[in-house]
Order: C-alpha cells, then sequence, then structure tokens
C-alpha cells in the first residue's frame, strides 16, 4: 500500500508509516504548496492513498463527482500527540479494514466508509 500525505499530515505520523515499511510520499517535503487538485491527481497516478486532515477532498470528490477517485483516508480529529493519526491508521489496516477503494473518515470513536 502506497501513501500520498497532504500538507496538514503530521511529519511523525509520516515516519510512524514508514518505520512500519510502507512508501509514504509527502506533500510537505516535496511539493509543498500545490492546490488539492494537484494532489488528487498525483495520487491518482502514483496510485496512492491520500492521507488528509482537510475535508475539502469529500467535496471534490463528491461533489465535483470526480471520475476514478483515489482513495481518501480523512482524519476527523486532533491528535493528542503528532503520531496519533500514523498509529491509528497501522491498527486500521492491521484490523483488515480496506482503505484502498473507499472514502474514509477516520474519528476517535471508529471509521466511516463510503466505497467508489
Amino acid at each position: 500500500m502506497r501513501f500520498l500525505a497532504n500538507e496538514n499530515f503530521p511529519a511523525p505520523s509520516t515516519a510512524v508509516l514508514r518505520k512500519a515499511g510502507y512508501d509514504v510520499t509527502s506533500i510537505q517535503e516535496l511539493y509543498s504548496g500545490i492546490s488539492d487538485d494537484q494532489v488528487l491527481e498525483i495520487a491518482k497516478k502514483d496510485l496512492r492513498v491520500i492521507l488528509t486532515f482537510d475535508k475539502d477532498y469529500g467535496e471534490l470528490i463528491f461533489r465535483g463527482n470526480l471520475e476514478d477517485p483515489p482513495p481518501v483516508v480523512f482524519f476527523r480529529f486532533r491528535g493528542k500527540a503528532p503520531f496519533e493519526a500514523g498509529m491509528m491508521l497501522l491498527d486500521t489496516i492491521l484490523s483488515g479494514t480496506d482503505i484502498e477503494h473507499c472514502f474514509t473518515v477516520m474519528e476517535r470513536d471508529g471509521i466511516r466508509q463510503r466505497i467508489y
């Protein structure tokens, strides 16, 4: 599984995923300041799951009727520590939850998904 960490995704959470062996490209490190549309295009082209705290991706995908959208994991909470999102995502993946074919909303008390 390959990820694209949006600019607002904490660097310590990116490090957690990398340490666990996942391929994570970081917008913060490589493409700082690009638009959400550009992030979507990179994710589609490189077959990556977008990791973000930005709710705009749901609107871009669903209200914009984006054709063949990339998978997105939207974190709908602010962690107590910057590595928390990465740890929560690892737990979700290890539980067997499929995040590669849907828009996933992660909250403190669970997840919701909309399959594409």
